[in-house]
């Protein structure tokens, strides 16, 4: 299979520096390699509403839920690109992942086999120097790829707060470089691998 790279752009700020980064390592993908990017300020999606009890699921067959369900089945890698958050995903991201759970039981799409084995990457930008405060963010990604029997490839973090700061962080630029190159482990969950 021809692999195929979603990039779900997650900010409510155009060209901010988590898709800076992105298109930073995007980049280094070979031409081959299809790209799609879909940014979720600008196709976006209902209020999640969990219906696993009270009602049947349909697929969806027009507007945005229906386009990013579409291009998540067909990417070989899905690429989260979320601004650091009050320490996790925004609020964009958290409304995609949340229709998984409907998509998780939509007759016809089978979004669990269909998704194991491919992999999930997260790219994020945060204003700390300090890394550990994403951990909640790369938590987030990596439960919900083990959750799926997805590859999680990690989550390339960046520094910045206002506009083109990351472009100044030569660490992240640097690691934008081989990020995509990098062979991504089967995900698990953190009691998996103790």
């Amino acid at each position: 299979m021809t692999r195929r790279f979603l990039f779900v752009l997650g900010s409510s700020r155009p060209d901010g520096n988590t898709e800076l980064l992105a298109r930073t390592a995007a980049e280094q993908l070979p031409e081959e390699v299809e790209q799609q990017w879909i940014d979720l300020a600008a196709h976006p999606l209902p209020d999640f509403e969990d219906l696993r009890h009270d009602s049947d699921h349909i697929r969806p067959t027009e507007g945005n839920v229906a386009l990013l369900l579409d291009a998540t089945l067909s990417a070989t890698d899905v690429v989260i690109a979320s601004p650091l958050y009050w320490y996790s995903v925004s609020a964009h991201v958290k409304r995609y992942l949340d229709y998984w759970s409907g998509w998780l039981r939509t007759p016809g799409v089978d979004f669990k086999a269909t998704m194991s084995g491919r992999t999930l990457w997260g790219v994020t930008a945060l204003a700390h120097e300090e890394q550990e405060v994403a951990d909640p963010l790369v938590g987030t990604l990596s439960n919900s790829a083990a959750y799926l029997g997805m590859r999680f490839g990690g989550v390339l973090l960046g520094n910045g707060s206002k506009p083109g700061d990351v472009l100044s962080d030569t660490e992240a630029l640097a690691r934008a470089k081989t990020f995509f190159a990098r062979e991504a482990p089967l995900a698990r969950f953190p009691y998996e691998t103790e």
